[in-house]
């Protein structure tokens, strides 16, 4: 095997397990090579037993590792911090809003802690964290099971108590999302808590980052349901964006450092 067939067939494996599913006619385009090339390296990753063969393509042998809320905490972190910003600017004082977990919005509370007359609900650990001693902001905790990889209250008692209430405004995280499939998250509690969360809301965002756009890590799916906002930073593609706006989503671009006025 050449030295650029090795390198082509870890790159491969690599954009395997970062997306979560490597199609032929993409890695033929991406390097440049035929399909039938692209099948020879398929077939060989199988036979290491890194990759499984699909329909079209090949996905890894191992579930794509979730990673911790520590570990995602310090992840695009100025990307966040400027989605979290222009998300704050969109609560008026006196609402009742609903937050979910995960560090984007974890991002959100910090910068709620000086409001004055808030009402804020939550799934999430680190948001109740972060609003804690918040003297304008009343926090109520959706109860549960606590999930740990998430640190999010999941499971039928967070689910009662949600269809019990309702918002102004709900911020929703995700691991991934996609204009064909909507959400994807680690497991199908998670994608279930999060449908319901945005069934409950007046107004419905979602808070990722560039990185998540059109990325599929794992296998359980939530469809919003419409009308409903995706917020990201200015790092997408231009052809991300179009495809979620075709898809039916408001798309908020947001700069991720602040310019200069002109």
């Amino acid at each position: 095997m050449t030295r650029s067939a090795r390198a082509r067939r870890e790159a491969i494996y690599d954009l395997a397990v970062t997306t979560g599913l490597a199609s032929v006619e993409d890695l033929s385009a991406r390097f440049g090579v035929t399909a039938s090339t692209i099948r020879r390296d398929l077939a060989v990753l199988k036979d290491d037993g890194r990759l499984a063969r699909t329909y079209g393509g090949a996905m890894p042998v191992e579930a794509h590792p979730e990673a911790s809320l520590r570990q995602r905490v310090g992840l695009a972190y100025e990307q966040k911090q400027a989605l979290a910003r222009w998300a704050a600017q969109e609560i008026q004082r006196g609402e009742n809003i609903l937050l979910d977990g995960g560090s984007t919005v974890a991002a959100l509370a910090h910068q709620l802690k000086t409001v004055a007359d808030l009402d804020v609900s939550t799934v999430g650990l680190n948001t109740i964290h972060e609003l804690a001693g918040a003297t304008g902001v009343r926090v109520r905790c959706l109860g549960g099971l606590l999930r740990e990889a998430s640190q999010t209250f999941v499971g039928p008692l967070t689910e009662a108590a949600l269809e019990r209430m309702t918002f102004d405004r709900v911020f929703l995280g995700a691991d991934a999302v996609t204009a064909e499939d909507g959400i994807c998250e680690a497991d199908a509690i998670q994608t279930r808590l999060k449908e319901l969360m945005a069934r409950r809301a007046e107004r419905v965002y979602l808070l990722a980052d560039s990185s998540k756009l059109g990325q599929r890590p794992f296998h359980a799916w939530v469809r919003l349901p419409g009308p409903w906002t995706l917020v990201t930073d200015d790092g997408a593609s231009a052809i991300e964006v179009e495809k979620f706006r075709n898809a039916g989503a408001v798309v908020e671009v947001v700069a991720t450092s602040p310019r200069p006025p002109s």
